[in-house]
């Protein structure tokens, strides 16, 4: 019940909170594209909460838990909120002042992005026991190389990147879009500073970087 309760308050202060970021700075509740995203975003996320406290518990604690350990990792989490404070402030602001035409079908394949996005995310979830919001080593840790662990090193970071940038079109704002571009930046930090932790203490992470040669995109890096 302690696990409900937690995931429940955790749960309404996030819908709270987008929706005052999105709706004070767009000065009405007729912004569509605010109602279309949070649908598309809470939604799943509690279809995916109900699912992990049925299925694994463990796991739903763990993605619950953000008190970052590594001081690099607390920057990285600071520069996230701002950055989302920003893109949905923005987004609201560009639907009151109407600075962005964006086309519905960019906003419909923003959308389609998203959601496939979160089934990926929860995809990463299923193969990974070991996932934690926190950069940390967990008792009996091993490497995943199986699934998309065996395409890239960091399928959540992947994910969560196409993920996030879908967002300000889904909204409807090429400003807010503007906004969430340094995230690929602040992703790019946690990655370096996380691979350091995962090399240092645990057994076969660097066997798993030989096989696997690419962080979040094939390839590329």
């Amino acid at each position: 019940m302690k696990l409900v309760f937690n995931a429940l308050i955790k749960f309404t202060v996030g819908l709270i909170l987008v929706g005052v970021l999105l709706f004070l700075p767009a000065g009405s509740l007729g912004f569509l594209n605010a109602w279309l995203f949070i649908v598309l975003l809470f939604a799943p996320m509690l279809v995916l909460g109900i699912v992990l406290l049925i299925k694994s518990p463990g796991l739903l604690e763990k993605r619950l838990g953000v008190k970052e350990k590594e001081n690099t990792q607390k920057g990285v989490v600071a520069a996230s909120g701002l950055l989302f404070v920003a893109g949905f402030a923005v987004a609201g602001l560009d639907y009151r002042f109407g600075w962005s035409e964006v086309p519905t079908w960019v906003v419909i394949t923003a959308s389609a992005i998203l959601l496939i996005s979160y089934a990926l995310y929860a995809e990463v979830m299923r193969e990974n026991a070991y996932l934690s919001r926190t950069v940390e080593l967990q008792k009996d840790q091993t490497v995943v190389d199986t699934g998309l662990y065996g395409i890239v090193r960091h399928p959540m970071y992947a994910v969560t990147l196409w993920l996030f940038l879908s967002i300000p079109l889904v909204l409807g704002s090429w400003w807010s879009l503007l906004c969430f571009l340094p995230y690929i930046a602040v992703i790019v930090i946690r990655i370096h500073n996380e691979e350091k932790v995962l090399e240092n203490g645990l057994d076969g992470y660097m066997e798993y970087k030989k096989r696997v040669k690419y962080r979040i995109l094939p390839f590329v890096w």
